[in-house]
């Protein structure tokens, strides 16, 4: 029988920064488990746990306009005070600043689904006075510790497939059931909620024009001839969708190395299920021509999740010259290289490109596949 609740990588890296004087800010997607992480620090703090949820009309009420006196009154208790879905309160940025300033003895935890939004209206009401956390689907080294190493190795392929929102993972057998809710319900609410969205039909297509290009280079001119936009849409729409954590895009490395690429860009899913939703393709994996992008999704989302949720700073590139020569991923990290290559299967041997480990000799190379890729993550 296995725990309710899956732990977090990050618990551990909140519960370090409890009572250290900051307001600990969690942002994520909606459906990725910000509410039972909120449950499991106030299971750690029962006695002294206040529980807001700003998707209540009174509980949204008692923070809606408060005052220093009312917040010390009702809310300096000494423990926690959780605040659940934050971006939905008038003033976000100035409520969260009077209950860190009048109330010195409690530990205000806050939520939000939606970055862009909580980032525009704490960034100067919480400066110096916050910690920011960012909440992605569970990790693989999150699934590991809950099911063991043995049961992921049997689950890799669906993993794959089906991706890593909690629900997904611990429904199995509902995994396209949930999957497509979560398109349908979640996938653009902050966005249309939160911004002016004046073509939603264009939004949509570029996301799935960007599912059907994972892993490629883009180009925002190309793609707004696709979905027959402008270009400053594109770009818009683009930034928009990484500050509602549904994709991410990696630059180019180069360090002036001739034929190197200077200023593209490869654009990836968080999530590699939701990408699959979207184009609706659950088929076996083996049978897939799209695997190896697939799993070199898979493996790049996880190495940013394992450095974000152990708050280790890292910048991560593609690599790839005028000629066709290309690294997967570049990690550097504390003046560091690290070149990775993904390969589905060991069998598929390559050579890193000699322009590269000419340049870049101090570079640690390594081909992750399916049988070395755990120690990776």
């Amino acid at each position: 029988m296995y725990d309710k609740y899956i732990t977090r990588d990050v618990y551990g890296l909140i519960s370090d920064f409890l009572f250290q004087g900051k307001t600990i800010v969690i942002y994520g997607a909606r459906q990725v488990g910000k509410t039972t992480l909120l449950k499991q620090f106030a299971g750690s703090y029962p006695e002294k746990t206040t529980w807001l949820n700003m998707d209540l009309n009174h509980d949204r009420e008692l923070l809606n306009n408060l005052d220093g006196q009312r917040a010390a009154d009702l809310f300096d208790t000494g423990g926690l005070l959780l605040i659940d879905e934050a971006q939905r309160l008038d003033s976000t940025g100035l409520t969260l600043k009077v209950l860190h300033e009048y109330c010195p003895n409690t530990q205000i935890i806050a939520t939000g689904s939606s970055a862009f939004e909580l980032t525009d209206r704490i960034k100067e009401s919480l400066t110096g006075r916050k910690r920011t956390i960012k909440l992605f689907p569970l990790s693989q080294n999150e699934i590991i510790n809950h099911f063991g190493k043995l049961e992921y190795h049997r689950s890799l392929e669906t993993r794959i497939s089906y991706g890593n929102y909690p629900e997904v993972v611990m429904n199995p057998g509902k995994e396209e059931g949930i999957l497509r809710e979560l398109i349908s319900d979640y996938l653009y609410k902050d966005v249309f909620m939160l911004k002016d969205i004046r073509k939603p039909e264009t939004l949509e297509k570029l996301v799935y024009a960007l599912a059907y290009q994972m892993g490629s280079q883009v180009s925002f001119r190309e793609l707004s001839q696709l979905i027959q936009s402008d270009k400053e849409t594109v770009e818009r729409y683009i930034r928009l969708l990484e500050e509602a954590f549904i994709i991410f895009r990696l630059p180019s490395f180069s360090r002036n190395v001739r034929n190197e690429l200077k200023r593209s860009r490869k654009i990836y899913f968080y999530d590699t299920g939701i990408r699959n939703a979207l184009i609706n393709r659950f088929g076996e994996l083996e049978l897939r021509e799209d695997r190896g992008a697939l799993w070199e999704n898979f493996m790049i989302a996880e190495r940013i999740k394992k450095r974000l949720n152990t708050n280790e700073r890292a910048n991560f590139y593609f690599w790839r010259t005028n000629v066709g020569q290309e690294i997967d991923l570049i990690e550097e990290k504390e003046g560091n290289l690290f070149a990775f290559e993904f390969k589905w299967a060991s069998k598929e041997k390559m050579m890193f490109p000699k322009t590269f480990t000419k340049n870049y000799p101090q570079a640690q190379l390594q081909l992750i596949s399916k049988e070395n890729f755990i120690d990776f993550m």
